[in-house]
């Protein structure tokens, strides 16, 4: 298979990159990439929305250990607010690409678009069901977040963190509405934005 003129047949460095975390209302959004190693295969990747907790952390330690490459890369909620999440969620893949210890020949994205790359890159719609190193990378970035709201809910345990990972539940609105927005909310989202009255 040829696309760009590059013959993926003979080339072993493919980079998949996802993004975790764009619904939330608090915290970063995170984004893996990552080069796997054709000589370690790995059973059971798929969208990390599929699987288990259980399944995903297991995942998580063997995709660690056997790829050729991985990085995790974020971006701020001061960074959200001041771009736009879309914007945020691009410089957050875009780190993580640039971030890989190892340079891709090629890099598949989740989604409908590219962040701006140096290297010849696709968007992939649903990639994280299709294409295995952007499942790996979906796995990755999932783990990461999620450990990220666990570690938030330890400082701030009356809002749930460990629970809805921060999306727009109604505990987490009810939190809200109760003890107001922390400054690791998104200000520029609307059930925030309402909430902030300095």
């Amino acid at each position: 298979m040829e696309i760009l003129g590059f013959d993926f047949s003979v080339q072993q460095r493919v980079a998949g990159v996802d993004e975790v975390g764009r619904g939330p209302l608090v915290g970063n959004v995170v984004a893996a990439a990552v080069i796997l190693d054709p000589a370690k295969p790995i059973a059971g990747l798929a969208d990390s929305k599929k699987l288990s907790e259980k399944k995903r952390d297991l995942l998580y330690d063997e995709i660690v250990e056997k790829a050729l490459a991985w990085c995790i890369a974020s971006a701020s909620p001061a960074e959200i607010d001041e771009l736009n999440i879309l914007h945020a969620s691009m410089l957050a893949m875009r780190r993580a690409v640039l971030g890989l210890s190892i340079e891709p020949e090629f890099v598949y994205v989740d989604g409908n678009r590219c962040p701006e790359l140096p290297y010849p890159s696709e968007p992939v719609v649903k990639g994280d069901s299709k294409i295995k190193e952007i499942s790996a990378a979906s796995i990755i970035a999932k783990v990461a977040r999620d450990r990220e709201m666990k570690a938030l809910d330890a400082l701030y345990p009356d809002y749930g963190f460990a629970k809805h990972k921060g999306y727009p539940t109604a505990a987490h609105f009810d939190a809200l509405k109760k003890f107001g927005p922390l400054a690791e909310h998104r200000r520029s989202f609307r059930p925030v934005r309402e909430l902030i009255t300095d």
